[in-house]
């Protein structure tokens, strides 16, 4: 295994860190202090884009406020709330590292976790996504119904992950800037550049306690999946193959 410097010595890219933020002042700053911290040590040329989704209480406040502290920071502020893939795309279009790394904002996320994740990607990869093996959420609400999400889309795509709504999750540039993201797609980001011919790997990482703050997700998870799922596998499926839907309807027509 490499040591932080000796990662960045060979590994010489510049790393943005994209952070969607949702109402969660408490979070945030501790947040910003490790993730700094652990990319200065790896003496990294980095930035860290956090993009506020339109939050009502003072986490834009909070952004900042760090910025002023660390000018790694690049703040984003939406006029509303869009929704986490709408946050993350504004993030990614605006991040200028040939690395993206994408991370929550309510502090699970572990940012010691990046050099791990990073250093899987020198081996030959295109996207290395973090598996939460020891999750400290609520199990009925929470942990049930991504199980459930992970094996539907597994199913559906052919891509075996362990976890694919781990925001935490690094990629080369060009690969995630390729993709179009819109809806709730962000957890079919690996699905999409498997699709592509993209080299996707897994590991294990670490998942913290939320100390504060609300989480925004529910059992209902489940039919927003099995949504993006008709809809993924319809424009895969047809664009590259649009006679078979045009030609279904045009054999319907003529008899």
């Amino acid at each position: 295994m490499f040591g932080p410097g000796e990662l960045m010595n060979r590994f010489e890219k510049k790393i943005s860190v994209v952070v969607p933020v949702y109402n969660e002042e408490g979070a945030l700053f501790g947040l910003f202090e490790e993730l700094v911290k652990v990319l200065r040590e790896m003496r990294a040329d980095f930035e860290v884009v956090v993009v506020d989704d339109g939050s009502s209480d003072l986490s834009w406040e909070v952004i900042k406020s760090a910025r002023a502290r660390f000018p790694e920071i690049l703040g984003i502020r939406l006029g509303r709330n869009f929704g986490q893939t709408s946050a993350l795309s504004a993030g990614i279009s605006a991040a200028k590292g040939e690395l993206i790394v994408t991370m929550d904002g309510d502090g699970q996320n572990d940012p010691a976790d990046i050099p791990r994740l990073i250093e899987k990607l020198a081996q030959g990869y295109d996207l290395v996504s973090g598996w939460r093996k020891d999750r400290k959420d609520q199990y009925l609400s929470r942990v049930v119904p991504s199980r459930i999400a992970n094996w539907l889309i597994g199913l559906f795509t052919g891509l075996k992950l362990k976890d694919f709504g781990c925001t935490l999750k690094v990629y080369h540039s060009e690969l995630i800037k390729g993709i179009h993201l819109y809806g709730e797609m962000h957890r079919m980001i690996p699905a999409l550049a498997f699709w592509g011919g993209a080299r996707v790997a897994e590991i294990e990482v670490n998942h913290r306690p939320r100390e504060t703050g609300e989480s925004k997700y529910n059992i209902s998870r489940i039919f927003n999946v099995l949504f993006d799922l008709v809809t993924l596998k319809f424009f895969v499926g047809y664009f590259r193959r649009p006679l078979h839907l045009f030609g279904l309807a045009g054999l319907v027509l003529f008899f």
